[in-house]
């Protein structure tokens, strides 16, 4: 969505920032401000970057103004400091960084005051803070620091492990986010026609149970089943399946799923990963769609006619083969990201994002 409207605009991000706050509340400082894992951020990190994020394309490129604190903009800059290296600096503790959100903020609503809102920028701004809390979930996942009631992973039912395809017919497909009023990212421009042929998807995503039986039947010993790259990860790394999957309700969708772990389960079941455009004509038939992100076969990449706007770092830089691409959001995803064209993408051995995964198979295919 798109605001336009200054007071409606005020309102949403104070909602969103009681929400970052709110996530946050229950924890003891030493766990907000210490390096749970080298792949993620120190929580007290997000809050720094939001603010300096905030303040940059706000108050700085919008309004003009100085940077608040030009001295933490290459520690807070996302490129500048990688997330490896972030518990050994000398970042904000969380009083500190609190204010410098409240600061920031007090800058951002007066220069909305003043200059209108920008219907770029400031969803930019808000969908990022919006993005941010549940990468921080996804920190707190790996400690244990979840607030209590999540994860939220419903059954999808009884029958959820018995596989349900749906048939969908060959043709062309617009993919993309239209032109007109909505937000979307660079990376969902322009809507352009992709020939799809025909293919069946699974009505629902892979369940714990079904991922279980994978492990059962040697999914993590059976060589024939992975790819190269992923046995390589597999063998260096003794990855096995994740502790929630066998935790988790044999019904509810298999989440902290890797690319390359989605990938040996979909030939296990005779089956493949569906490319994105698949997944995006097909995502208004399916189930269980905004519980776990949802890897696709396709690279991310950019569109015929790609564009960067208004920055190139947001999605560019990772155009290539080493990144795939996810649909659909997670329980942990806010609706306002979670749209329908929406491209999330990590690394192919990434499990620390709320991901599983949707089998697809072509006509002459057959799962087993």
């Amino acid at each position: 969505m798109t605001v336009t409207d200054t007071a409606t605009l005020t309102e949403d991000l104070a909602a969103a920032r009681q929400r970052t706050l709110d996530l946050v509340s229950h924890l003891p400082r030493a766990d907000l401000e210490r390096q749970i894992a080298p792949i993620m951020s120190p929580l007290v990190w997000d809050l720094g970057h939001i603010a300096a994020y905030e303040d940059l394309w706000l108050a700085h490129r919008h309004a003009g103004m100085e940077l608040l604190r030009p001295d933490l903009a290459a520690l807070y800059d996302a490129f500048e400091t990688p997330r490896a290296v972030r518990g050994d600096l000398e970042i904000l503790g969380y009083d500190d960084a609190v204010v410098y959100l409240a600061e920031v903020r007090d800058r951002t609503l007066a220069a909305l005051e003043r200059f209108g809102p920008d219907p770029v920028l400031h969803e930019l701004v808000l969908q990022h803070e919006l993005q941010h809390t549940e990468t921080m979930r996804q920190a707190m996942a790996i400690a244990g620091l979840l607030p209590p009631g999540e994860p939220r992973l419903p059954s999808l039912g009884a029958s959820a492990s018995v596989d349900e395809w749906l048939s969908v017919p060959a043709g062309t497909y617009a993919l993309g986010a239209p032109e007109g009023d909505r937000f979307s990212y660079d990376n969902e421009r322009p809507l352009h026609a992709v020939e799809i042929a025909d293919f069946s998807i699974a009505r629902r995503p892979v369940t714990n149970g079904t991922w279980m039986a994978f492990v059962e039947g040697g999914g993590y010993v059976r060589r024939e089943w992975w790819s190269d790259e992923g046995w390589a990860w597999k063998e260096e790394y003794d990855i096995t399946h994740h502790a929630s999957v066998a935790a988790g309700d044999p019904d509810a969708p298999a989440c902290h799923v890797s690319w390359f772990e989605a990938e040996a389960l979909a030939r296990w079941r005779g089956a493949r990963l569906p490319t994105e455009a698949e997944w995006e004509k097909a995502r208004e038939r399916l189930d269980g769609v905004g519980l776990v992100w949802e890897w696709t076969a396709s690279p991310f990449g950019g569109y015929p006619g790609f564009v960067a706007h208004p920055y190139r770092e947001y999605s560019e830089v990772f155009f290539g083969d080493r990144y795939r691409v996810l649909r659909g959001g997670s329980w942990a995803t806010h609706p306002r990201v979670a749209t329908t064209t929406f491209r999330n993408w990590d690394l192919p051995e990434r499990r620390q994002i709320f991901a599983g995964v949707r089998l697809a198979h072509d006509p002459e295919g057959s799962p087993r």
